[in-house]
């Protein structure tokens, strides 16, 4: 099987000065557009490493479904206060951070993945 080569987007050879070959390649650069989501996400992420330990949560028994039950705990309790008593932080993010929880145990589970990834470590 051939992969597909990868192409400069402005039709420069890979050798060539000044080439970089991520024509399609995703945009992670995008993620800034959320720079105030993401660090409420991270402080929420960061109460939970203080109170437990930094990473454990990959660790947790049936993790997806816990993951998925504290984000509707939020959800339902967002409904009667915006902030969380005990972090003093917002649902939302609670919310936002149990949801990524999920999905990247979602997906490791997809690839094989246990525990902490390679470049994690």
């Amino acid at each position: 099987m051939t992969e597909a080569m990868e192409r400069d987007p402005n039709g420069k050879d890979p050798h060539e000065p000044g080439a970089k070959c991520d024509e399609g390649k995703i945009m992670a650069g995008v993620l800034d557009d959320f720079s105030l989501a993401l660090m409420a996400v991270a402080e929420v992420g960061t109460f939970g490493a203080t109170k437990y330990t930094r990473g454990g949560w990959q660790q947790v028994p049936n993790g997806r479904q816990r993951y998925r039950d504290a984000l509707w705990r939020h959800h339902l309790k967002e409904r009667h206060e915006t902030k969380d008593p005990e972090t003093g932080l917002l649902h939302k993010a609670h919310k936002a951070w149990n949801a990524l929880a999920e999905l990247e145990l979602e997906l490791r589970a997809q690839q094989g993945i246990m525990g902490r990834v390679a470049w994690q470590k």
